[in-house]
């Protein structure tokens, strides 16, 4: 009963910050504070009414449309909503399934830490991204860059209390200076750097190739990202499912007469790479490890 209460205030609380990603997305791009002005109508400035602020529930109710002015309210909006509370409740089922293995008599802060809040804002930030580059092409350093030191301290307070010893004293010096830390943050300073250096090389080769940009710069930041948070088999399965769903995407879009018709059109068309990559990083965040052990098995290894 627990973990079902458990999931659903998770989602609940998913869903109003996702709500509030949504202020995020409309007003980053064109450089507004995420604080004021009131949340409004981007086409007729009406300030809207606390009922009409509720996640999911007040776009419903609205019927998609601003009350005022009857302009379409996107459909990114439930969207984003939804996405985020879905993930943070998958997020905390499958986590508290397995949080009675743990002693959390010494340890609930540590392992709240690292098995609610850390990949509730993993999540967070890459839908954040992932929306961004869809909309925009744009993947700000903002939040790519300064995810990747909170990525690396959750990883290690996971590699510290669930994979080492979680009945070891928490010091300073065993926490950053114990032999089997230091091999840890060294192996994860060099995922980064590995992950990004694999984007600009694929960068570097397209140029060399093409003679045009492929690949951008934050498409390498989000790798060191992605390896920052889940190592680099886990940033690896990201950017191989991103890549496939990137492929399907431009097979579709191939696909649509209008392409067809327009080949010149068709060939300098920009994909959101870094949305695939995201969308392949969420997979990878929840079930990454299942499916390179299934990966693993199924080569013989």
């Amino acid at each position: 009963m627990i973990r079902i209460l458990g999931t659903i205030f998770a989602g609940l609380l998913g869903l109003a910050f996702g709500s509030f990603l949504n202020v995020c997305l409309s007003r980053w791009p064109e450089g507004e504070s995420v604080v004021s002005p009131r949340s409004h109508c981007r086409n007729c400035e009406h300030a809207l009414a606390w009922w009409e602020n509720i996640p999911l529930v007040s776009w419903l109710l609205l019927r998609g449309r601003c009350r005022n002015c009857r302009t379409a309210i996107s459909w990114r909006y439930p969207l984003v909503e939804v996405t985020v509370g879905a993930l943070w409740a998958t997020n905390t089922w499958k986590f508290a399934g397995a949080i009675h293995v743990l002693s959390l008599s010494s340890f609930g802060l540590y392992v709240l830490i690292v098995g609610f809040l850390g990949p509730f804002a993993l999540m967070w930030l890459l839908v954040a991204l992932a929306a961004l580059d869809a909309e925009n092409l744009w993947l700000p350093d903002k939040l790519t860059l300064s995810g990747i030191v909170p990525g690396v301290f959750v990883a290690g307070l996971y590699r510290y209390f669930f994979e080492g010893s979680i009945f070891t004293p928490v010091t300073f010096t065993n926490f950053f200076l114990s032999p089997p830390m230091k091999d840890f943050w060294l192996g994860r300073a060099t995922a980064i750097l590995a992950a990004a250096a694999l984007i600009l090389l694929i960068r570097w080769l397209y140029q060399l190739i093409r003679h045009q940009e492929g690949l951008g710069l934050g498409d390498a930041k989000l790798m060191a990202m992605l390896a920052a948070w889940l190592g680099l088999p886990g940033a690896l399965l990201a950017f191989v499912l991103g890549t496939i769903l990137a492929a399907l995407a431009g097979i579709i879009l191939l696909a649509v007469p209008s392409a067809r018709t327009n080949p010149q059109s068709w060939a300098t068309s920009k994909l959101p790479f870094g949305t695939f990559l995201c969308i392949g990083g969420i997979i990878s965040s929840l079930w990454g490890q299942q499916l390179i052990t299934a990966y693993l098995r199924s080569a013989g290894f």
